[in-house]
């Protein structure tokens, strides 16, 4: 007879029935596998459910399966868990280490925050009147990053080298990044894809997101501003993006849908919606265990539905575990900047950490994003946290 279990999850659980986030676990001398989270219990899904799609080490193939199948997990895995669990599925989360929860495709950022845009303009055009470039209302201004430097929570970052010039430099110097920052976002994984040529609709976009993760691009703003102009972010964003192990379904998250702020002037007919929504999700950002800022992603300008819209409007396809990121989340107040540029004013402002002023990371800082948003029946559903600490920059090869 196999012996069943039913573990303790308090009411008021960031990981209750109406969250169930999916990750991949192991355990020592197993190779990893995928699950739920639920309190402080992993729960093994090829176990509890008895589908081998889940004795895999990504969330891929299931992913693969649509968005029906989705659905259908999400309300079998809810139902078992309310009844007798096999022991064997169950396993204290201290006790498992925890994974990147799918195999990244490719990944492209956006910049989807009005706040942290205008900030940005004011800081490197100081006398434009108008702080946004022109087309930021009309389009999500993106870039595409390299999918094999996403990390998963916990990971530490290694302090990237590369060209800077200063304004008082004659000529540029190579070396270590003396302006590291971080940008506090979510991620968006996407399920699903579209053929090359097609696209997909933002009134569909919802079909194909999977889930969301916490997401942290890390950025070295020297590196960034000698090398941005004229095609974009490189060197300063390629070499770490770190995200939290746990993918909150985006089923879960139907309570935390908002509208976005107006979108004036008038979007194309492609980015319409006819109601673009954005997630109510308050981030927190730590620094060496400070909390040091509170972003708002219901401040977003853009949604995540547009963003993917815009991604495969000209034939780009997508597919399987492909992640979109959103841009730094800021809001309207100081505290609620999501990046040190903004935050410290790009550095002439320092902040009080842990007694000390402070403007750009140094070696051995941590940084830990987490989240919260509402979830069903009146609870509130967690994301876990995105970790990563910074170590010495490595010497270069010859």
């Amino acid at each position: 007879m196999t012996s069943t279990t039913q573990p303790t999850v308090p009411a008021d659980s960031l990981f209750g029935l109406t969250n169930l986030p999916y990750g991949v676990y192991s355990t020592p001398g197993q190779e990893p596998r995928v699950a739920t989270r639920y309190g402080d219990h992993v729960i093994d899904l090829a176990v509890l459910l008895g589908d081998d799609v889940f004795a895999r080490p990504s969330l891929n193939a299931f992913m693969a399966q649509g968005h029906a199948r989705w659905v259908e997990v999400r309300a079998e895995i809810t139902e078992r868990l309310q009844g007798p669990i096999p022991a064997g599925a169950v396993h204290d989360l201290g006790a498992v280490a925890l994974h990147l929860p799918f195999e990244v495709a490719d990944y492209v950022d956006f910049y989807a925050s009005e706040h942290h845009a205008s900030n940005l303009g004011r800081l490197f055009r100081p006398d434009n009147p108008d702080p946004l470039m022109p087309n930021w209302k009309h389009l999500p201004v993106g870039y595409h990053g390299r999918a094999a430097s996403v990390v998963v929570s916990g990971t530490d970052v290694i302090r990237p080298s590369g060209q800077r010039k200063g304004p008082q430099d004659p000529a540029p110097v190579f070396g270590p990044s003396t302006r590291l920052d971080i940008e506090a976002e979510l991620g968006f994984v996407l399920g699903t894809g579209n053929a090359m040529g097609e696209s997909i609709g933002a009134e569909n976009a919802d079909r194909h997101i999977f889930g969301v993760v916490l997401f942290n691009d890390w950025s070295a703003r020297d590196i960034q501003a000698w090398e941005y102009v004229p095609l974009g972010p490189n060197l300063g964003k390629s070499f770490a993006s770190t995200i939290s192990p746990w993918v909150v379904p985006l089923l879960a998250l139907d309570a935390a849908r908002v509208p976005t702020p107006v979108q004036e002037p008038a979007v194309l007919p492609y980015l319409r919606m006819e109601q673009p929504w954005g997630l109510d999700v308050d981030l927190a950002v730590e620094w060496n265990g400070q909390v040091v800022s509170r972003p708002p992603y219901a401040a977003m300008y853009w949604s995540p539905a547009q963003m993917l819209a815009h991604q495969t409007v000209n034939g780009a396809p997508s597919r399987t575990g492909d992640l979109f990121a959103s841009g730094t989340v800021s809001g309207p107040e100081k505290e609620q900047r999501g990046a040190f540029i903004e935050l410290t004013w790009g550095g002439k402002e320092p902040i009080t950490v842990n007694g000390q002023k402070r403007t750009f990371l140094e070696d051995g800082d941590e940084i830990v994003l987490s989240a919260t948003a509402p979830g069903a029946d009146g609870t509130r559903i967690g994301f876990g946290e995105a970790r990563g600490r910074i170590v010495s920059a490595k010497p270069r090869e010859a």
